[in-house]
Formats: structure tokens, C-alpha cells, sequence
């Protein structure tokens, strides 16, 4: 395996993208495939595609793929429909497995739509169930007797900060809860077992470090032992054991596909279908060693040119997923002037920089480079320029 692999990406002439944690880029040959999809599938067979061009089965033959970067046995992963539909069945089900128990539990760091969906079920739920946030270096200490779920996003969005997979789950485990991982900047970027972790479940989304594309489908692991006790929330008509039966009453497959809920966005499968092929040959260890060493290389710079900036993601690279953030102030406007300068990083308030680094497009000649422009604004005080301290939509 050689990386990076920039010859399977298309990226802008003169652009460092250091914000693929957040949105991948277009892999070359995804433009192509949907095309070929429109035109020669639903074009040409029309309705007829679901069946000739294999259609109905893109969800699961995609969903296998991701399970091979995760570490999950063929017909355990799930695709389709939005992250956050992925956490209210998982944290639903899990709720239901521990019909005694009141509390669930997650960070103060965990992703905002995780937390929402959390509560919107406990309130739907209306049976006295309480979402419980700790610091996330306490959450070991908070899980007790009293907690049906723990739900964690293994990678932390701002930071970078990683948790212990196994450690957490095993504690959970031990005190009787349900343990469900948030995946979305962990696939593709960091190596999972999720086999060997046992956690019940894993979600996470496709359009950060897999390059799926804007809006492209989640995914959902559900533990293959416990499969045929869950008893989906959300019982929509594709996961049903035998769909075009038409019964009246929801029969669930017999599979994690009973975790689908709508029609797959056969478009959105194609691209996906198509990016994860830039994995073939890819051993996770080897992927994870160069992210280590991009991430590595890219601190020292940073703090050896911009004293002004804070790491703000952990130092021990074992404690950090695929990004690093830097705290300032004035973190806005600098991430603009980066960006107006073909440095794509991005922001999150009140004050973190965040830069992705993946190995199969970024290489220490682009390290270095980024890391250039970098103190040029910081120096220059570029970023005190008005245009780039008015806010956009998406920061």
C-alpha cells in the first residue's frame, strides 16, 4: 500500500484541504458513476432498476464495505436515512433492552444533534428517563446501576479527543448498560474493532473521512446476538422482513436491515459505493501511523511559528483521533483568511480551529505548506481585515 493517493481525488489546483473531518472530497469517478446510474439504470430500466441493476441490495452490499473499516461482520451494518434517525433507533432500542433503568448517559463533548435526539426521545418516551451529561474524563466514574445506555462519540468533534473504545465499554458492560458509539469522525479516519469491543451498537456518518458527499447516508451496527430481540422504534416498510408482502402488521428482517427505515438514496449509495473503493488495499494500522505522523509534524510547526495559538486537542497522539484544533480568540476571521488563501480548515465556537488530516490526500509537503500561510496570517495580522470577520451560515 503506498499513501497518500491524491490521484484518486479531485481536489482544486492550489487548495490544501485540511477539512476533510468534516466533508470529504469528491473522489474521481463518483461524478461519473451517477451518471452512468441516471442514464443507464434509471434511465434506461426505469422502474425495472430496483431489480437489474441491484438497487435494493446497494444497501447492504455498501453497508458491508463500511463494516470492513470498522471491524464488523458481513450483514451487521446498515445504511441509510441520517445520522440522527441512526442515534434515536439505537438509543430507542437500547432503552427498551433495560426497561428499568431511567438514565442515559453521555459528555458534555459528544456532537449537539446526538444530545437533541436523546432528549426528543426521552420526552416522546414520556416515561421519566433522564439524559445525564458528565466531563468526558468522568464519564468512566458516572456509569452506575441506574444507566440503561452510555452514548459517546468515540472522536470528539472540537478537540479531537478520543476515548477508550474498549475500556468504556467493558465499564459499561460491568455495571449492566447498553453501550452505544458515535463513529463519525472515527470511520475512515481511526482503526475500529467494534467486533471486539462487543458494543451493542455503532453509528456514524459517511460524508467526513469515507468521502461520501454532502448528505450522503449514515450507517448502523447492531451486535448480531442481539438482532432479533430488538424491536425497532422507527418501523419503516424497508425493514421489513419481506416488504413487497404488503402485510399490515410490521414483521422486522432478520438481519440489522431491520434498522432501515426509508428508501435508499440510490444516488447518494453510488457516490458512497464508489468512494470506498480509494480504501481498497488500505490497512487501517498503516493509514493510522501516516495520520499520526501528519498530525505530529503539523503541532510542531504550528506552535514553533504561531505562539499566539493554544493546542487545544490532546498532545498524546494515542488520545486523538484524525484532526487537531488550535484555540484563539479570534479563531473566526483567522480560518477565513486561511481559507481565502487555499488553507480549508474550519471552525467551531467559541474559539477552536479544527484541521482534518488524511493520509490519503495530504502529504508533509503539505504539512509544512499549511502551516506556512498559517504564520503569514498570524504574523501579518491578516485576519483583522473586516471581510473576514463577517460570519457566514457555516462556520
Amino acid at each position: 500500500m503506498t499513501l497518500p493517493r491524491k490521484e484518486l481525488f479531485d481536489l482544486p489546483e492550489g487548495v490544501l484541504y485540511l477539512d476533510g473531518n468534516s466533508l470529504g472530497p469528491l473522489p474521481k469517478g463518483a461524478a461519473e458513476r451517477v451518471a452512468r446510474v441516471m442514464r443507464d439504470e434509471w434511465g434506461a430500466d426505469l422502474i425495472k432498476a430496483w431489480n437489474t441493476a441491484g438497487w435494493m441490495d446497494l444497501p447492504r452490499v455498501v453497508g458491508d464495505r463500511i463494516g470492513q473499516l470498522i471491524g464488523a461482520p458481513e450483514g451487521s451494518v446498515a445504511t441509510g436515512d441520517t445520522l440522527s434517525i441512526k442515534v434515536y433507533q439505537a438509543l430507542a432500542a437500547a432503552l427498551q433492552m433495560r426497561p428499568a433503568r431511567k438514565v442515559v448517559l453521555s459528555d458534555t463533548g459528544n456532537f449537539p444533534s446526538d444530545l437533541y435526539m436523546a432528549q426528543g426521545l426521552i420526552d416522546t418516551i414520556g416515561k421519566d428517563h433522564e439524559l445525564r451529561l458528565v466531563a468526558p474524563e468522568d464519564v468512566a466514574g458516572a456509569i452506575g446501576e441506574d444507566v440503561a445506555a452510555v452514548l459517546l462519540t468515540e472522536v470528539d468533534f472540537r478537540s479531537g479527543r478520543r476515548h477508550d473504545m474498549d475500556a468504556i465499554t467493558r465499564q459499561a458492560h460491568e455495571a449492566g448498560a447498553v453501550m452505544i458509539w458515535d463513529l463519525a469522525h472515527s470511520a475512515g479516519a481511526v482503526p475500529v474493532d467494534i467486533t471486539a469491543s462487543n458494543a451493542e451498537f455503532a453509528v456514524g456518518c459517511t460524508y467526513k473521512y469515507l468521502n461520501g458527499g454532502p448528505g450522503a447516508p449514515a450507517f448502523i451496527y447492531a451486535r448480531p446476538d442481539i438482532v432479533e430481540g430488538l424491536q425497532p422504534a422507527l418501523a419503516g416498510w424497508l425493514g421489513h422482513a419481506s416488504p413487497f408482502d404488503m402485510e399490515l402488521a410490521y414483521r422486522p428482517a432478520m438481519a440489522t436491515e431491520r434498522l432501515r427505515v426509508g428508501t435508499p438514496p440510490i444516488l447518494q449509495l453510488a457516490v458512497l459505493q464508489q468512494a470506498l473503493e480509494a480504501w481498497d488495499g488500505v490497512d487501517m494500522a498503516d493509514l493510522r501511523a501516516a495520520s499520526v505522523t501528519l498530525c505530529e509534524r503539523f503541532i510542531r510547526e504550528v506552535e514553533a511559528r504561531c505562539p499566539q495559538l493554544t493546542l487545544a486537542s490532546p498532545r498524546d497522539a494515542g488520545q486523538r483521533g484524525s484532526q487537531v484544533s488550535f484555540a484563539f480568540e479570534n479563531g473566526y476571521p483567522v480560518m477565513q483568511a486561511l481559507i481565502a488563501r487555499g488553507v480549508i480548515g474550519d471552525f467551531r465556537a467559541p474559539d477552536i480551529m479544527r484541521f482534518g488530516f488524511t493520509p490519503l490526500y495530504l502529504d508533509e509537503g503539505d504539512v509544512i505548506r499549511a502551516a506556512e500561510i498559517i504564520e503569514e496570517v498570524m504574523v501579518k495580522e491578516i485576519w483583522r481585515d473586516p471581510e473576514y470577520n463577517r460570519r457566514s451560515r457555516v462556520t
